[in-house]
């Protein structure tokens, strides 16, 4: 357990502002000149919180309340977090094109004793519940922004739970989920700090994982003024690609799967959906995650349970080869051909007619056994990503034919290249593009056919 306990310390050790900071220094953009020295971020005593309530003005912004949190009140893997106060409101009430009412729902957590520094959290999914504005970060719930003194801000990006099957219809929730949310919350989080402690924020960083990662990776190309630094974990890029690889992977498992067995719908508990799991168990999936572990866990030096050389492993590992076949009835302990055929197809990525990739490949890890990747692979891909694909990711309206050439200087779309290869930082375990953290801020979308591209790219 050394290797493990060796990452672990490293990760929980490393502060996350020298972190951040060391990852703005590689992403310079003028060669061979060295990074100006950052004064350092200096911290305050927050005021009186209830007060906030009447204090705090800010353009289309209402505080719903403002209420002390004692020391432990919150409590992050067993650790007590420090007193601070605990912010709630909504930014830009308005009633719906649908005739539904909307808001940008948030929290803001503000320490008693604050650092200096400023974290919007960017949360997963298709957004749609303020979670609590913990701020965790790569390292775990004890390594969080919070718990190291920063102020915090989640939201729900601008609709409800109940809204997630309908706001992709509604224009300005959908370009709210798509990034205006957090171009609103930035400028208010920060004048709410400085309401707070008399004084504004000294470094501002935004960060999340999946959806939220993709949150932050936006906040690179359209904030760049605006924040210090990106957390950027599993970013959820090219959202309508990876929703119809979904799709491809669900067709693929529903032959495998028991007929007529259903589960409860995500989404609604009065509605069923049909049971894909039973396409491959919980035990099979262990069998196969033991699998992995047996060919890949020593790859990286040490047999400690964790796949580490994740691209050694896709080399050594074959799921036709490794995985016990069954020479009778399934029992949990082997798989079918056609399961090992089924699997090594969704695990390649999906293909369309022509033979041409939807999404990326999926790489073979351990982590298959874990009921998270079972949601995704066999409820969220019958539940949600039909949504995602019929609301969300699809354009409102078809393309106007154009009457003069696309402009190029002023679109805010990513250019159409190869993106960089993804970086790692090993001790959050977090990836990053270099690509997308050196695009310098761009202008909005001069050409209405891009509006998609950009708002969900």
């Amino acid at each position: 357990m050394m290797k493990n306990a060796q990452r672990r310390t490293a990760t929980l050790t490393l502060p996350l502002g020298l972190g951040l900071g060391l990852l703005m220094a590689a992403c310079s953009t003028t060669p061979g000149a060295p990074p100006a020295p950052l004064a350092p971020a200096v911290g305050a005593s927050l005021g009186q919180c209830e007060a906030l309530t009447n204090q705090f003005r800010f353009d289309q912004t209402t505080l719903d309340s403002a209420a002390p949190v004692a020391a432990g009140g919150l409590m992050l893997a067993g650790q007590p977090v420090a007193a601070h106060c605990l912010v709630k409101g909504q930014m830009h009430k308005r009633k719906g094109s649908d005739g539904r009412d909307y808001a940008i729902a948030f929290e803001m957590r503000l320490p008693q004793a604050w650092n200096g520094r400023f974290y919007h959290q960017g949360n997963g999914g298709l957004d749609g519940a303020v979670r609590p504005a913990e701020g965790a970060l790569g390292g775990g719930p004890v390594t969080g922004a919070l718990a190291q003194g920063f102020a915090v801000i989640s939201s729900d990006a601008g609709h409800t739970g109940a809204q997630t099957a309908v706001f992709g219809l509604e224009p300005q929730a959908r370009l709210d989920y798509g990034y205006q949310a957090v171009a609103k919350l930035t400028p208010m989080a920060k004048s709410l700090i400085a309401t707070a402690y008399g004084k504004g924020p000294d470094r501002s960083y935004i960060g999340g994982c999946s959806n939220g990662g993709r949150h932050a990776m936006v906040a690179v190309s359209r904030l760049g003024d605006q924040y210090d630094g990106y957390l950027i974990g599993a970013p959820g890029y090219r959202l309508p690609n990876a929703a119809l690889a979904q799709l491809w992977g669900a067709q693929r498992w529903t032959p495998l799967a028991t007929p007529g067995a259903t589960v409860k719908h995500p989404l609604n508990p009065n509605a069923t959906i049909p049971d894909l799991g039973s396409a491959l168990s919980a035990a099979e999936r262990q069998t196969v995650a033991r699998a992995i572990l047996n060919r890949c866990d020593a790859l990286d030096g040490l047999n400690d349970g964790m796949v580490q050389a994740t691209q050694a492993c896709q080399a050594a590992f074959d799921v036709v080869r490794d995985v016990p076949s069954c020479s009778g009835a399934r029992d949990g302990s082997c798989l079918t051909p056609v399961q090992k055929t089924t699997l090594a197809q969704v695990q390649a990525g999906g293909k369309a007619s022509n033979g041409q990739a939807i999404y990326s490949a999926f790489p073979h890890d351990a982590g298959i056994a874990g009921s998270n990747w079972a949601t995704w692979k066999f409820v969220n891909s019958v539940a949600l990503d039909p949504l995602s694909v019929g609301t969300v990711f699809t354009p409102r309206h078809p393309p106007r034919p154009r009457t003069s050439p696309a402009p190029t200087s002023t679109s805010c779309c990513p250019p159409s290249r190869p993106p960089a290869p993804p970086t790692r930082n090993r001790a959050s375990r977090s990836w990053a593009r270099p690509a997308m953290a050196t695009r310098p801020t761009s202008p909005p979308c001069a050409h209405a056919a891009r509006r998609w591209c950009c708002t969900t790219a």
